[in-house]
């Protein structure tokens, strides 16, 4: 069933495609009745068919909400008021797919304890979950690699497992695609996805509309390629959602990039995507769409336009959508979708105005930028972020000089314990093919494979130090580089296959050899990595690897052959083939020709219908989980993956009165470009740490410590991994690297110290720069902040989900204003806050903040409450939007 408004407003039209009929909310009309909307940017065009088809006269959706969305052609830079969206559909991983289900059951025991109907606690729209995120490069580089990862796999996760399958049991609306399928956002491009999606109402009439999700990871935006309008969020504004709950936001900026010619010969859509992620992150798009026009689409494929999509955020944009053209409908025919369904999709989109021609399609936008594909080079982003884009040429120079003053690069190779090689700084540790961003793309993913023939015909082997792999993001590449007789290629250079999931782009790369590890750690080695990833945050990769690049997959190829970044990897040999002559770049290039030609006689429409007829099966270990559904769930005492968080605990019906913030110490002051990696790290369990002590205190031995990533159904090892990032630096502790902070003058874990604030009933703060919680859509960045006894966030800037993951668990996000910095401001951690005017909030309002010195002298300064919306105010009254949404359902 799908909830619809009243048609008020008079849209409701039919249509019959194939036979049959489907009734659907007229754009046209909209136009007749509110002006014009032709030039309307397709995204907008989605959250206009939104506003009419939700509207109800002003309960959550109203008329002007609807003049809204046409009006804002007249004002596309805004400000923009707030609408109530509601998406088709909901996307989750299994990271943090765990959190949503451990909170839904949390939610059922709460409800029952107010009085409620525990089967309220259900998702009303349809939940995916796809288990992706686990798999670990343990094993690779031999051909029982992947059968012997997915044994360790379950051993590792097998109590996640089980707790997912009884979600898929208990739950309505929530179905598990199970390990070993492949990644969730390529699952979606896929197969879930549909472009068009339908559902009944309550009159038993089928309804069409556009598909549209969000989902629990940010790169839930590849699906945009499709057409499909979708983002990340956290997973508390998942569960809201799935809940019924209307995603709350102000109507966007549309940013409008015009591209124009087509690529040359050898550059990749990776080369594509790291140049627009460059370009876009310099023009500024955090919290707006980009939408992508102009002639030179007609030259993309869809895989590209995925690409594309999937790092909107790299370049921090909410999105980055494509209009739905022959190219879509092309896609959607060779990923076996039904022929039923794809006609809908064709008819639907050319009679509400989605349909794309690149060559006439013109909206109107905030502002627009454009891009000459043909200038396009062959490129990597490195060595910290993926907006930094490097020319090929350029990468040595980059590593020469940028890693050498950073960690004053040594000259000398040192001898690795028992081998018969040497390893220095700058040596590719990692290259690994991994990601949705590329394993999607059969175009990088078929070159890969023709970079690794021509290399194993002329007798090149990767280095004996990198560790390889390939890990797609769906068992369909496996097929197609099989018929193309290519995977025996990869496999002969040590890309053999080491399981279907995120693996290193995640941090999943499994630990390196351990003399390398020894070599690199005690020679204070800066090692590097090569993946086609879209993430290479500092200490996200590896624990051994301060270095890392993003590429396309058939330049991860080629840097397992070379091995190094500080040589110029386009005039300098790869390596020496079996006849003793140097081989160049260019020797094991293909061209663009040869990887066209093999995709048409490798990629045909029954792979995707035979690996997708059965998505939901799994393998004889999922089908051997024994799991029976209940009303609630019941908590293993002493697990230590899941447990019942403590969220809920004291509830009552009426929410306490918020307050002002007194007296707050600072428990991190930090610099700018601050990662959810760097708040919730999702990889290697240190044993010194406290989550590691932790676990050791609860008998887990360290091999059995699994991941943060892993551990997040468990808000004692969470908290404890709070700011725990081996990278971190807290500006109150100088000359330490990782998750520390001070008390009382003490240098102590970050853990240890809020423990102690906490313990006196003191409050407390975080400070730090620009750009703060880019990255992962991870909601325990915000779970764990608000578990240590933050309160307040003041920030000078902040990534889009992050801050609406800090209001939906109550934490108050505030951003300096007029140029003030905590540098300029001289904060301190011996500094008190007090933050007045809390208890009075409007959205977007001013409050003051009072700064104590140690001395006892004061000064105040005025920063600006980034509650942005009604609703996150509420939810923020409630002490957090789960609460929100269980006292409304409890009601």
């Amino acid at each position: 069933m799908t909830a619809v408004g009243k048609d008020t407003l008079g849209t409701r039209s039919t249509m019959t495609v194939g036979g049959k009929e489907y009734a659907y909310y007229s754009l046209k009309k909209a136009g007749e009745k509110f002006g014009d909307v032709s030039r309307l940017p397709f995204s907008m065009k989605v959250l206009l068919e939104n506003m009419l088809r939700f509207e109800d006269e002003g309960f959550t959706v109203s008329e002007g909400d609807v003049k809204a969305v046409v009006d804002w052609q007249n004002n596309p830079a805004g400000p923009h008021p707030e609408i109530q969206y509601r998406p088709a559909r909901v996307l989750l991983q299994d990271f943090t797919g765990v959190p949503c289900v451990v909170d839904l059951a949390a939610m059922r025991d709460a409800i029952s304890k107010l009085g409620g109907d525990t089967q309220k606690i259900n998702p009303q729209v349809p939940v995916n979950l796809v288990i992706d995120h686990s798999v670990m490069v343990d094993e690779f580089g031999h051909p029982k690699a992947f059968e012997q990862n997915v044994e360790i796999e379950y051993e590792r996760n097998g109590e996640r497992y089980d707790f997912l399958k009884w979600g898929s049991k208990s739950l309505d609306n929530f179905y598990a695609v199970p390990p070993g399928t492949g990644i969730c956002h390529q699952v979606n491009l896929e197969n879930i996805a549909q472009a068009v999606w339908t559902s009944t109402d309550e009159s038993g009439v089928t309804v069409a509309y556009p598909d549209t999700c969000v989902g629990t990871d940010s790169h839930t935006t590849m699906i945009n390629g499709l057409g499909v309008l979708g983002w990340g969020v956290g997973g508390i504004e998942a569960e809201a959602a799935m809940l019924g709950q209307p995603v709350s936001m102000l109507i966007p900026e549309v940013v409008g990039f015009k591209l124009t010619g087509k690529l040359n010969e050898g550059v990749t859509a990776t080369d594509l995507v790291l140049t627009c992620t460059n370009m876009l992150r310099k023009h500024g798009v955090v919290g707006r769409f980009v939408e992508y026009y102009g002639p030179g689409l007609a030259s993309l494929s869809l895989a590209d336009r995925a690409t594309l999509a999937n790092m909107a955020p790299e370049y921090g944009a909410t999105c980055g959508f494509f209009g739905i053209d022959d190219k879509t409908i092309d896609y959607l025919r060779l990923t076996g979708r039904e022929e039923e369904q794809i006609a809908l999709v064709e008819a639907y989109a050319k009679e509400q105005g989605f349909w794309l021609d690149p060559e006439t399609t013109d909206p109107v936008f905030t502002s627009t930028l454009e891009l000459d594909m043909s200038t396009v080079v062959p490129s990597l982003a490195g060595p910290k972020r993926p907006q930094d884009r490097v020319d090929l040429t350029e990468v040595d120079d980059v590593f020469n000089k940028d890693m050498g003053e950073v960690y004053k690069k040594t000259a000398e190779r040192v001898q690795v314990e028992g081998k018969d090689f040497t390893v220095g700084d700058g040596d590719v540790m990692i290259a690994a093919i991994t990601s949705c961003t590329n394993t999607s793309n059969p175009g990088v993913l078929v070159a890969a494979g023709l970079v690794a023939k021509k290399a194993d015909e002329l007798g090149l082997k990767p280095k004996p130090w990198v560790k390889t792999s390939l890990a797609p993001g769906s068992q369909v590449v496996t097929d197609y580089l099989e018929k193309a007789g290519l995977q025996s290629h990869l496999d002969n250079i040590g890309f053999n296959l080491v399981g279907y999931g995120c693996t290193t782009c995640i941090g999943n790369s499994g630990p390196l050899a351990e003399p390398i590890s020894k070599a690199i750690n005690e020679n204070g080695l800066v090692a590097s990595a090569v993946i086609s990833g879209n993430r290479n945050f500092e200490g996200r990769v590896s624990p051994d690897v301060r270095a890392n690049f993003l590429a396309s997959p058939p330049l991860v190829v080629a840097y397992a052959l070379k091995g190094t970044v500080v040589e110029d990897f386009t005039t300098t040999p790869i390596g020496t083939g079996k006849d003793g002559q140097d081989v160049f770049l260019k020797d094991i290039w293909p061209t663009n020709e040869e990887v066209t030609a093999t995709m048409n006689t490798c990629v045909d429409r029954d792979m995707f219908r035979a690996r997708y007829a059965d998505v939901y099966k799994g393998d004889e270990h999922w089908q051997a989980i024994n799991v029976t559904g209940s009303d609630t769930y019941q908590w293993r005492a002493g697990s230590t993956y899941v447990a019942n968080p403590p969220y809920f605990e004291g509830m009552e019906m009426t929410p306490a009165p918020v307050s002002d913030i007194v007296e707050a110490k600072p428990l991190l002051i930090l610099g700018d470009s601050i990662t959810t990696d760097h708040i919730s790290p999702a990889g290697s369990i240190k044993a010194d740490s406290p989550a590691g002590e932790w676990l050791q205190s609860h008998q887990v031995a360290k091999a059995d410590f699994n991941s943060y990533g892993s551990r997040r159904g468990h808000h004692e090892v969470m908290m404890r991994g709070t700011f725990a990032n081996i990278r971190i630096r807290n500006e109150m502790v100088p000359g330490t690297e990782g998750g520390f902070s001070s008390y009382n003058g003490e240098t102590m874990p970050v853990f240890d110290a809020a423990m102690k604030h906490k313990a006196d009933g003191t409050p407390l703060v975080v400070v730090a720069g620009k750009e703060y919680g880019t990255g992962s859509s991870r909601d325990w960045a915000a779970k764990g902040t608000i578990l240590l006894g933050v309160k307040a966030v003041i920030v000078e800037s902040f990534e889009r989900i992050h801050r609406s993951n800090l209001v939906g668990m109550g934490v108050l996000p505030l951003q300096f204003k007029d140029g003030q910095t905590r540098e300029t401001l001289g904060l301190t951690g011996d500094d008190a806050f007090t933050i007045t005017g809390v208890a009075e909030l409007s959205p977007r309002q001013d409050v003051t903040v009072t700064v104590t010195r140690k001395d006892g002298s004061s000064f105040t300064f005025d920063v600006l409450c980034r509650i942005d919306t009604a609703n996150e105010l509420e939810y923020y009254r409630n002490g957090g939007i789960l609460q929100y949404v269980l006292r409304k359902l409890a009601a």
